[in-house]
């Protein structure tokens, strides 16, 4: 204020309070801007996944979640090129197929059916070459369907410190084989009875879907010693809205109508990695269980047989 000793009383007055107001205006924007990035903090979402929280862990659906399509359509295409079955032998399973998709409900005999028929396939072949022969359908037909951000949700949990799991109705061997591609922990897969390494062509209980799923996951978490409540689940379908249930941060993932719907009634996280053709293509109803094969396997031969 000595500055201003030149100055009248009354020009150095008002001098002295424009001062005082200038700072007074700063001091209020200074303030103004802190507060705003403390609210526009606290309004973000927290830190997810935690860093180093061992007590957590992530489970991922795997068809139409982390890789575009259903793993036995793959697996199916795969096994017809290596006849491991004949072309008469679609009529039964494309009937059988059929049947589910025109209905739309899971009727215990013809799923039976479906499974065992399927089971039939690989009854006798030696577990050892059904995980060989995996490794190469992967690469032929699983690798370039991983979805980029599903993937990348699965890093984010990896590069925490923590814990991933495949959790899928497809055969727990094609399972372990595309969670180890992809570098994640394991996988959690219907199980096929086996002899000394080699395939009976019965199921070990029932395909890994719906509930199942769930008891699965609340197991491998017991075992585990997890926190389900800081877990994350991940999923397209609706069929797995137990698995999702279980864990404190359920995601839905390219969900289906119900999911999608049941999502937003919950305040679940939702993310949709599809384009708006690609969300027409994929979001069909996946077959549960082993009898995807059949549909997968027909599939693939008309598609040979278009590039004759």
């Amino acid at each position: 204020m000595a500055a201003l000793g030149w100055l009248t009383p009354r020009r150095r007055s008002a001098t002295a309070r424009s001062v005082l107001a200038g700072e007074a205006s700063a001091e209020a924007a200074r303030k103004s801007s802190q507060d705003a990035v403390a609210q526009d903090l606290s309004a973000q979402e927290p830190e997810f996944p935690v860093l180093g929280d061992e007590k957590a862990a992530a489970f991922f659906d795997l068809d139409n979640t982390v890789m575009q399509g259903a793993a036995l359509f793959h697996f199916g295409r795969g096994l017809y090129k290596r006849k491991f079955f004949e072309t008469r032998d679609l009529a039964k399973f494309a009937w059988q197929q059929a049947w589910f998709r025109l209905a739309g409900v899971e009727d215990p005999e013809h799923m039976q059916d479906a499974r065992d028929s399927a089971l039939s396939i690989v009854k006798g072949h030696r577990v050892s070459e059904l995980m060989s022969i995996g490794e190469e359908i992967y690469d032929e037909y699983m690798a370039e369907r991983i979805w980029p951000g599903t993937r990348a949700l699965a890093q984010a949990h990896l590069d925490a410190g923590q814990k991933v799991w495949l959790v899928t109705a497809a055969p727990v061997e094609i399972a372990t084989v595309i969670a180890r591609r992809l570098g994640l922990t394991g996988a959690l897969g219907t199980v096929a009875e086996s002899v000394e390494g080699v395939y009976t062509g019965r199921l070990v209980g029932e395909p890994l879907h719906g509930p199942a799923k769930a008891e699965a996951v609340r197991a491998l978490a017991a075992a585990e010693g997890l926190d389900l409540s800081r877990c994350a689940a991940y999923s397209d379908s609706h069929n797995d809205i137990p698995m999702l249930s279980l864990v404190g941060h359920p995601y839905a993932i390219n969900p289906d109508t119900k999911l999608r719907k049941h999502a937003r009634a919950q305040d679940w996280r939702l993310r949709d990695y599809r384009t708006a053709r690609k969300a027409a293509k994929v979001g069909l109803p996946a077959a549960a269980g082993v009898g995807a094969v059949a549909g997968g396997t027909a599939a693939a031969i008309a598609l040979h047989r278009r590039r004759r």
